[in-house]
């Protein structure tokens, strides 16, 4: 089987790239989180990886990931702006970028089998890698898709509220998402508010996705297809703020009975520095799967 590709979104990251807290050494070796997913999903048998990024910070994040190309093929596409459909252009004043569905379409030429996306600033777990792996190495149609599904108190901050999308699951297969904005922890559990006054508690196994797909190059197709109609119905009403999500494509895909999203467990904990007081407590972790023998002392060396 070809070996699947890891698809990165980091083209959210700005252009004073090297300052933001995306990238801040989680290590003593100055790597950030976004080296340990590379590091797992090499281990775990990927042999691709597909970085998104903005033109503006192609130079300093080049730097960044220097050497890689000795473990794994290594591209760089651009999302940005005005990468449209023919006929369309920037509305005025925009400035926001399109989406995780439009970033992952901007990938479109540079992957050719099964691929996995996630958050360039998120850290997922070793486990998390080899079950999409394992997945991909299973026989599915190629409308059949994976979402890595983590229980809500592994992914969480105890230093202010997080988004989360919060699953509906039936025989381990995603049935729908419904992204939640503002989670904040309750000890084991949680709970949500729309409005800022009244909170909906949250049990603390519910499974909620942290952005980590598993594809096959169908879902590529799905959203060529559906991007133009996305911006023929957004445009016209929120022209500078609207956004075509990765996962609106595979909730409509499921709805429509055109696919299906395989729910894969792990009791892996999601780390982020969300907030800047996260910092201490991710660099704590990171050195405790160290000394548990999880990393070797250099990734990539």
């Amino acid at each position: 089987m070809k070996k699947p590709t890891l698809v990165v979104m980091a083209a959210g990251m700005g252009s004073r790239f090297g300052g933001l807290k995306q990238m801040t050494p989680v290590d003593a070796r100055g790597n950030s989180l976004l080296h340990y997913s590379l590091y797992d999903a090499y281990t775990a048998g990927f042999g691709k990886v597909v970085f998104i990024i903005k033109q503006a910070i192609a130079e300093d994040f080049k730097k960044v990931t220097a050497g890689l190309e000795r473990y794994l093929d290594v591209a760089y596409v651009y999302q940005e702006l005005d990468k449209l459909p023919k006929g369309y252009t920037v509305p005025e004043g925009r400035v926001k970028p399109w989406g995780t569905g439009h970033a992952v379409l901007c990938a479109k030429d540079a992957i050719d089998g099964p691929f996995a996306v996630i958050n360039a600033d998120d850290f997922y777990g070793r486990g998390a890698y080899t079950a999409i792996a394992d997945f991909f190495r299973s026989a599915h149609a190629d409308n059949e898709y994976a979402m890595v599904g983590y229980l809500l108190r592994n992914a969480m901050t105890d230093n202010g509220y997080v988004a989360r999308g919060v699953c509906e699951i039936e025989n381990n297969y995603l049935t729908g998402v419904t992204e939640r904005t503002h989670i904040e922890k309750r000890g084991d559990d949680a709970a949500y508010t729309e409005d800022g006054t009244h909170y909906v508690p949250l049990s603390g196994s519910t499974v909620v996705s942290m952005n980590f797909w598993g594809f096959t190059p169908r879902i590529l197709a799905e959203l060529e297809q559906r991007f133009p109609k996305f911006l023929d119905k957004n445009l016209p009403v929120n022209p500078e703020k609207c956004e075509f999500f990765l996962p609106t494509v595979a909730n409509a895909q499921i709805l429509e009975g055109l696919g299906s999203v395989h729910v894969l467990h792990t009791d892996e904990a999601w780390y982020g520095v969300t907030y800047r007081e996260d910092l201490p407590s991710v660099q704590a972790a990171i050195a405790a799967l160290h000394e548990a023998g999880v990393y070797p002392e250099v990734l990539f060396p």
